[in-house]
């Protein structure tokens, strides 16, 4: 990313410099790893300018993201009230849409990125950015300051997916938007998706319908059920039984290799028509049961009784307290 210079406003507009420095160095490193000495430098500023206007970095950082951030989240309210009027639902299941929801979400969004005055062309690594910062300061700004609309959203999603458990659609939505962010905090969206464009201009169009590709599957599909079940806990058995294998015969090479050094000095210990060490290189190699014993025994699992639960630690989503998950909308 190219941080822009302090010429790109006006000398007079000290608070302004300040900001927009603030925020090119918050979407580059993050709100941990920037300084108040690098907001002065790179606003061509002094340390009492910031206080005069901000009177700490935690203050600078809300306002900076506040300017930005305040506008989409009205603007998303607004889109979200207008599709609710008209696609009310009137009994015949024709209520608003899982893809109105998306929209309502993503359509603000691109909508700032083309708007030099309230977003600019950073606006999408600064939002990506800001939802994926690990900070406890900025996760608790966005938490106070825009749940009323992330619950919302969360709201209507419901309402569109009424097949889904609410901590369901809550692991589902904390995924998907969390890698969504975490590709804008770190690519040029336009850049990111040029090799998709062919040469031709990525419009609205073009961009929500990739990142619906991506998500209204994700969000749409049915819980897993006991074939699912079956499949993975395999997987997780078969995961467990290869390293249960691997320590085993890790210890046999170990044993091994004491064993060349004992006798290299002359000083083999095992007494003619001794036991073999169970991890000693000649004993047996554990057959497939016994791997599937041991890997589940290794990592806490349980078998799995006809119809019954998991036989392994396979724990999904929506396993948590109910009504304690709180996802953050992008």
């Amino acid at each position: 990313m190219t941080l822009r210079t302090a010429g790109t406003r006006p000398s007079g507009d000290t608070k302004g410099r300040i900001l927009d420095a603030a925020e090119d160095l918050f979407i580059e490193h993050g709100f941990e790893a920037m300084s108040l000495r690098q907001i002065t430098s790179h606003a061509d500023v002094n340390l009492a300018a910031v206080n005069y206007h901000f009177g700490s970095k935690e203050s600078l950082i809300h306002s900076m993201l506040a300017r930005r951030l305040d506008k989409l989240n009205e603007e998303r309210r607004l889109l979200l009230d207008q599709f609710e009027r008209r696609f009310a639902d009137n009994g015949k299941g024709n209520g608003l849409s899982c893809e109105h929801v998306l929209g309502a979400l993503f359509i603000p969004a691109l909508r700032l990125s083309r708007d030099p005055q309230n977003g600019g062309r950073a606006f999408l690594r600064l939002l990506g950015r800001a939802y994926t910062d690990p900070s406890s300061f900025v996760r608790a700004f966005l938490a106070a300051h825009y749940a009323s609309v992330s619950d919302r959203i969360f709201e209507a999603f419901a309402r569109a997916l009424p097949h889904l458990p609410k901590e369901e659609l809550g692991w589902r939505l904390n995924f998907s938007i969390g890698a969504l962010s975490g590709v804008l905090a770190g690519s040029d969206p336009t850049k990111l998706l040029a090799p998709f464009a062919r040469g031709e201009p990525m419009n609205d169009l073009h961009l929500i319908s990739r990142l619906a590709s991506l998500m209204v599957p994700a969000l749409k599909a049915p819980l897993p059920d006991e074939t699912a079940f079956a499949t993975l806990s395999a997987v997780l058995d078969d995961a467990n039984a290869i390293e249960a294998e691997a320590a085993i015969e890790a210890a046999a090479a170990r044993e091994s290799e004491l064993e060349t050094e004992r006798n290299a000095q002359g000083l083999n210990s095992t007494p003619p028509g001794a036991v073999n060490h169970p991890g000693s290189a000649e004993s047996r190699k554990p057959d497939r049961a016994d791997r599937v014993d041991a890997g589940a025994s290794s990592h806490g699992n349980t078998p799995r009784e006809p119809g019954g639960g998991s036989r392994s630690a396979l724990s999904w989503p929506g396993g948590t307290t109910a009504g304690g998950f709180r996802y953050r909308v992008f």
